[in-house]
């Protein structure tokens, strides 16, 4: 799992640092962590972007059920991880 911060100076002290650093060892996205919060866009990132591509693969038709649902997620985020290329750009 990866977490993903605005990096806005009360989220951006040494303590909320250290905090994600712990919990989220190299896996968090903002200023000052690993992977810096992409400099053009400050309201959106990459994974809105690959959310709002899986939605519109995961709701092509109706969904029956929560177990449905998270299935069809899990099978459209394996797909989408296995294309070529996908996350080659992602800083």
């Amino acid at each position: 799992m990866w977490f993903q911060h605005d990096g806005a100076s009360a989220h951006f002290s040494a303590n909320v640092r250290s905090a994600l650093d712990t919990a989220y060892p190299g896996r968090w996205i903002g200023r000052g962590g690993k992977v810096n919060w992409p400099a053009s866009s400050p309201d959106l990132s990459f994974l809105d972007f690959v959310w709002d591509h899986m939605k519109s693969i995961v709701y092509t038709s109706p969904v029956d059920s929560d177990e449905a649902l998270v299935a069809r997620i899990a099978v459209v985020a394996g797909d989408i991880r296995e294309m070529p290329g996908v996350f080659a750009n992602v800083r």
